[in-house]
């Protein structure tokens, strides 16, 4: 099986997508002449053409709203935002009209629409382009939140966005692009609202994912080379919708439950996991949740400052000993 970087797995499956279905195209800042900010679309100019691979100007609210038309006649855009900072500006289209208008045509109008790009801190980009917006685009109904952790989810999990009917924001991590990985070179998907279980243990369950499950495996290597303890790290993949139900067979296997995640904690992702899991799992823990994201503050500029911010591999691993009361 080839090992690839997750920026080559995000090519693949736009690649493959549009190969198989002429309504795909791609549109965004920098993603045909410059070959992607991040050289996540490199090649497909050549491969496509400008009217499939299409450089949009600086206007996120036009080049979005491009996109919710197009995907309404029956096509199926890939919406690139450079940061997901960006998208910010567009949020009207993303959060009022993208969720709302199947509903609102009374089925007249399907949304099949995939929003991408980076979220949350990468090489030291400040406050303003750090936005992690797990939570922001969770809270919505109507929209299907997805972050993949490996080369190999990211290419099943975006192809599968592609092909679904309603809008999907696809969240990417700068400094995940060149982690490398096994991806098959068969055609295949990743279901939504299937989480994955990185790694087995039975003492304490810690729920992660995008670059805080790496974070979390992580720690959870830590603690076993110094206390033999066995932590079992569940990547719900998918946080709209959210695979529950494994969270909660793994809680009531080990007892315990740490949430980790780099957006803020404050009505986070990581609060509405911890509240579903103390609902559904009380008579089977001995502890409360215990969570870890961000701090909360602005993402400064400065690197040993923003690697304090940014949840650790050592933060993770204390919140880990102080669920399992060592």
């Amino acid at each position: 099986m080839p090992v690839i970087q997750m920026r080559e797995a995000l090519n693949q499956a736009m690649s493959e997508e549009m190969q198989r279905d002429p309504d795909v195209f791609l549109i965004g800042e920098e993603v045909a002449e410059y070959d992607g900010a991040y050289k996540v679309s490199q090649g497909m100019l050549a491969k496509f053409g400008p009217m499939r691979v299409v450089d949009a100007p600086i206007s996120e609210a036009g080049f979005a709203g491009l996109g919710l038309g197009a995907a309404m006649v029956g096509m199926r855009p890939i919406v690139e935002f450079m940061t997901f900072s960006f998208s910010l500006v567009a949020f009207d289209q993303v959060v009022n009209n993208a969720p709302k208008m199947s509903y609102m045509s009374g089925g007249q109008f399907s949304m099949p629409i995939v929003f991408r790009g980076i979220s949350g801190p990468g090489q030291q980009l400040a406050a303003t382009h750090s936005w992690t917006v797990d939570a922001l685009y969770t809270h919505v109904p109507g929209l299907k939140v997805v972050i993949p952790s490996t080369p190999y989810e990211a290419k099943g999990l975006l192809k599968n966005a592609i092909r679904d009917n309603d809008p999907v924001i696809f969240l990417e991590n700068e400094s995940m692009y060149g982690n490398r990985g096994e991806v098959p070179e068969e055609d295949y998907v990743i279901p939504f609202g299937v989480a994955d279980i990185k790694r087995v243990g039975q003492d304490c369950t810690v729920v992660a994912w995008g670059r805080a499950a790496l974070t979390a495996l992580e720690a959870a290597e830590m603690l076993h080379k110094e206390n033999g303890i066995e932590v079992e790290v569940v990547d719900p993949r998918t946080l709209r919708p959210l695979d529950i139900e494994s969270i909660v067979k793994s809680v009531k296997k080990t007892g315990y439950c740490v949430t980790v995640e780099e957006g803020y904690p404050t009505c986070s992702v990581g609060a509405e996991i911890a509240a579903q899991v103390q609902e559904r799992c009380f008579d089977d823990m001995d502890n409360h949740v215990y969570r870890v994201a961000a701090l909360d503050v602005p993402m400064p500029y400065s690197k040993p400052l923003m690697n304090e911010v940014v949840p650790s591999a050592a933060r993770v691993a204390e919140a880990i000993r102080r669920a399992v009361y060592l």
